[in-house]
């Protein structure tokens, strides 16, 4: 395995901020992923706005590194973009109204941040919150139905002669990451208060000692 090539970006970056960028990286990339298995198994979807499926996904993911609100979801944000994603009336393009709501509520849980450097920091709970998040909204995906009794979108298949759990693996792996990131900087805040804490203990032991 071969990580990123040096950015001189990194040189301002701790080993937390790494960590919790190549977390938000990984995980676009996943929703890329879902976004073009949800438009291979639901082609109705992408050709309610492009001209291919390729064109969709490109759209798509310009929409998510743009930090906007999308249009069609009204100006709402993360959960409440989330929300209307993946309501029955929803008529717009819902395999990228979904997959646009999943990033931005990652973002979200992240301060509304991208790129992270020295001061920067995310609230561990945020980030819990966000993989639940996810949950829920895998949930929805697979259990939901329209008005005719449809699926919102045919996504995972299970049957005597096909069975395919591609999606619900992509979104375990998203859903793993964030946790880890979570458990993760809990413990970096909790060993800098033990940190502290030492050295407050320490301290009058730090003496230096006469030699001669």
């Amino acid at each position: 395995m071969q990580g990123q090539a040096f950015d001189s970006t990194e040189l301002i970056q701790s080993e937390g901020n790494r960590v919790t960028q190549l977390v938000m990286l990984s995980n676009r990339r996943s929703l890329l992923l879902l976004a073009d298995k949800l438009y291979r198994r639901n082609p109705v979807e992408w050709r309610k706005n492009a001209a291919s499926r390729e064109a969709a996904l490109s759209q798509l993911e310009s929409a998510m590194l743009s930090g906007q609100a999308w249009a069609p979801l009204d100006g709402r944000r993360d959960v409440a973009a989330l929300s209307l994603s993946l309501a029955p009336e929803f008529t717009g393009d819902r395999v990228a109204a979904f997959v646009i709501a999943c990033n931005d509520t990652i973002v979200t849980a992240h301060g509304g941040k991208r790129d992270f450097y020295y001061l920067d920091g995310v609230d561990p709970q945020y980030i819990y919150n966000a993989a639940r998040n996810m949950e829920t909204a895998l949930w929805i995906l697979n259990t939901r139905k329209d008005a005719q009794g449809q699926p919102l979108l045919l996504s995972n298949e299970i049957g005597p002669d096909n069975r395919n759990l591609s999606f619900e693996r992509e979104f375990g792996k998203i859903i793993g990451r964030l946790d880890l990131l979570a458990s993760y900087m809990t413990e970096r805040y909790r060993r800098a208060v033990i940190g502290f804490v030492q050295g407050l203990v320490m301290a009058p032991a730090l003496v230096f000692l006469p030699v001669k």
